[in-house]
This record gives structure tokens, C-alpha cells and sequence, in this order.
């Protein structure tokens, strides 16, 4: 077979010559109707139109004035909760550093009571320890003659007192602290209880 060269098609052409495309186009447009839709306007979709897509300088300024307020309401709300949350965090943290030092201040109430701390440098340095840490309002917790209280004592032990008329505290065998409302530790007592 003998090779052919492939020419490009000359497109259609009607009996005129002209391309159907062309046919198309001298054809005359049929406009279509399309459905009934009912449209009504509000007066604040006139007053839109009417203004060219532009909303009312009054309004836009009053729509602005009313987001200042929000976000400045916003703000402020956000300024006391981060001043309520750094006065928490600060409360925790001392408390934390008050409480590691609750074991200096038990050995220091030992040495007292065995008369170690009756004079010298020791006694000097154990109130400064306490004025310090009553400064940052660390306060005892736990005497004797006090109504028990299960939320602030430990009771280690029950002792029927004859004419003991409710459980109060007879003997504080450690002291318990707190720095404000928070209880860094519970007493712990011994308690006399009525005798049955």
C-alpha cells in the first residue's frame, strides 16, 4: 500500500458555503421565558437598593460603636480573670514553698520544747523563720481545748473523759497550719470524747 500523507479535513460547509457555526449565528435568538417568582422587597431592602449597595453612614456607625463596646467589655472580662488567675497561681506557689518548710518548723517546736532553743544564735534564727512565714499569713492550727473539727484536726486517738460533753482536743501531738482559708496540714490530736 502506498503511503498517504494525512491532510487536514476542510469542515462542512452547507450549500453556501457557510459553516454550520455560522448557520447558528444568523439564526435569529428565541428569548424563553422562565417561571413566575414572586419577589417582594422590604423597606430595608429598598432603602439598600436605593442607596446603591451602601449602608447608611448612621448606621454603619452605630453598628461600630455597638463592636467597641463587646470588645472592649471582652477585654476588660479578660483582664480580671488573667489578675484572678496570677493571684491564684502566686497563692498556690507560696503555700507550696510555706509547706515544704512545715518540717523545719516542727523540729524547731521539738527543740524548743526540750529547752534547746531557750538562748543563742538558734533561737534568733527560729523567729525569724516564724515572723517570715506569719508575714506571708501562716497561722497554727490546733489547741488544746478546741471543738474537734474533722476538716482541720487529725484524730490520732479517742480518750473517754468523764464529763467531757463533746469531742474536743485534749492533746496536740503535731500543730497543723494554713495560709489564709488553705490548709496546709491538719492537726493531729488526741481527742476526748464523752464517757459512755
Amino acid at each position: 500500500m502506498a503511503d498517504k500523507q494525512h491532510e487536514p479535513e476542510e469542515p462542512d460547509t452547507g450549500p453556501e458555503g457557510e459553516t454550520p457555526a455560522a448557520e447558528f449565528a444568523a439564526e435569529e435568538l428565541v428569548e424563553v421565558e422562565g417561571p413566575d417568582v414572586e419577589t417582594s422587597f422590604s423597606d430595608e431592602d429598598l432603602a439598600f437598593l436605593a442607596s446603591g449597595g451602601q449602608q447608611a453612614p448612621k448606621d454603619a456607625a452605630a453598628e461600630h460603636l455597638a463592636d467597641l463596646k463587646r470588645v472592649t467589655a471582652e477585654f476588660a472580662n479578660y483582664r480580671k480573670r488573667v489578675e484572678r488567675d496570677r493571684e491564684a497561681a502566686h497563692d498556690i506557689v507560696v503555700a507550696e514553698v510555706v509547706k515544704s518548710l512545715l518540717p523545719v518548723l516542727d523540729d524547731l517546736s521539738l527543740a524548743e520544747q526540750h529547752g534547746d532553743l531557750a538562748e543563742g544564735p538558734m533561737a534568733v534564727i527560729a523567729q525569724k523563720l516564724r515572723g517570715s512565714l506569719e508575714r506571708f499569713g501562716l497561722t497554727t492550727v490546733g489547741a488544746v481545748g478546741d471543738v474537734f473539727d474533722p476538716h482541720l484536726h487529725e484524730a490520732l486517738v479517742q480518750l473517754p473523759t468523764p464529763g467531757a460533753t463533746g469531742n474536743t482536743v485534749a492533746d496536740v501531738v503535731a500543730p497543723g497550719y494554713k495560709i489564709g482559708d488553705r490548709l496546709l496540714r491538719p492537726a493531729k490530736v488526741a481527742v476526748a470524747v464523752p464517757a459512755e
